[in-house]
């Protein structure tokens, strides 16, 4: 069979981070073309919709999971006061946590990640969750833009966007599949597994390396399987953030706590892996919350301008009044994310090294993506979609 048209080969590497590849050997000969990439502050949750429209937080609405929002929240019709009556032993189980999450998730009819984490089940009914769709379907987008994947559908160009439900192995094995039976001019490939264990192990450990390893010998036959079907394959690699090895933990809920300030009248708040942020309802705690967290050496709180420099100053502070951001290595620990500390963890400031992200391609050109919120015009560009 004669090899025909262009393939544009787009594969989204989660937490491959630049610090990463300056210490691994990673798709070195098949993807020269090489730069580091700026990441915005917040987690998967808020990079991801920045890769798929090109817009910042404060336009796309993605930034955190939960907001402190007791009338919108979906909870309140949900047995979560009585699940807070169960012993920690068993509530704080990861798997018992994803169970419910998956019984709360086809109740409350959403279809994008969904996951409760360690939120303690007595604060649910005040918050709401913020990814009710699939991103990489219609209307996906909490602000209303279009992604990447609307615009494919929209033009009627072929395409394939791997299931981000799927695990590595079977993502790779449904491209090759599609690659032969659909013939693709876009192809979208999503690949989470390098999360999980840099999450677990930090980036120094050789499940890493073997990781990397796999991928590049994944990558490398899928591009030589489309060469054989395409008169060419135009690879872009790349990630969402980079990874920190966790060196500490800071007790910040313990310290609000103490102050004797309550819930739902003085105060509401959200407690990420690396941020807290807080709602400040009266006038006691717009005094006392930020009082402590000065006093709190292993973080910051973040000034209007930083968070504007960001793009994610809310209009609307639907994400909160006051945003607390931890040093990089420091992670919050409880939090709503987990109760235990972990090897490495992603979400400071984006200035720091181990946050940037990265992007690999066998493409030259002049226009190189340097932040998250190029990727979207260089897919539409290399897709053939007008920019």
């Amino acid at each position: 069979m004669a090899r025909q048209g262009t393939l544009a080969l787009f594969v989204f590497i989660d937490a491959l981070g630049w610090e990463l590849l300056q210490k691994n050997p990673f798709l070195t000969e098949l993807a020269p073309v090489r730069t580091r990439l700026e990441t915005v502050l917040g987690y998967s949750c808020t990079c991801d919709p920045t890769i798929l429209t090109g817009r910042l937080p404060r336009e796309n609405g993605h930034f955190s999971f939960f907001v402190y929002a007791p009338e919108r929240s979906p909870f309140g019709k949900l047995p979560c006061s009585l699940l807070g009556l169960l012993p920690t032993a068993v509530t704080d189980r990861a798997r018992v946590r994803s169970k419910i999450s998956q019984l709360y998730k086809k109740q409350l009819g959403y279809t994008g990640y969904f996951n409760l984490y360690a939120v303690p089940f007595h604060r649910l009914p005040d918050l709401e969750y913020t990814e009710k769709r699939d991103l990489y379907q219609p209307q996906g987008i909490n602000g209303g833009q279009k992604t990447l994947t609307d615009d494919l559908r929209a033009a009627n160009i072929p395409h394939f966007v791997s299931d981000w439900r799927k695990d590595d192995t079977a993502s790779v094995a449904a491209l090759a599949e599609a690659l032969t039976t659909q013939k693709p001019r876009t192809a979208y490939l999503y690949l989470a597994g390098m999360d999980g264990i840099l999450h677990a192990e930090g980036t120094n450990s050789e499940r890493v390396r073997q990781k990397l390893a796999w991928y590049d010998e994944k990558l490398t036959g899928l591009v030589a399987q489309a060469q054989t079907q395409y008169s060419e394959v135009r690879l872009h690699v790349f990630s969402d953030h980079g990874m920190t090895n966790v060196t500490s933990t800071c007790n910040l809920m313990a310290q609000i706590e103490a102050l004797g300030l309550a819930w739902g009248k003085d105060y509401a708040a959200v407690y990420d892996s690396t941020m807290a942020r807080f709602w400040l309802l009266s006038d006691k705690a717009r005094q006392a919350i930020p009082a402590a967290l000065t006093k709190e050496p292993q973080g910051r709180i973040l000034t209007d301008t930083e968070l504007e420099n960001f793009g994610c100053n809310f209009a609307d502070k639907r994400f909160g009044d006051l945003f607390f951001l931890l040093n990089p290595g420091v992670l919050l620990c409880p939090s709503f994310m987990g109760t235990r500390p972990i090897a490495g963890m992603h979400g400071y400031d984006p200035a720091d090294k181990d946050s940037a992200a990265s992007y690999l391609s066998n493409t030259p050109t002049d226009a190189l993506p340097h932040r998250l919120t190029d990727l979207y015009g260089l897919m539409r560009a290399e897709s053939g979609l007008k920019t």
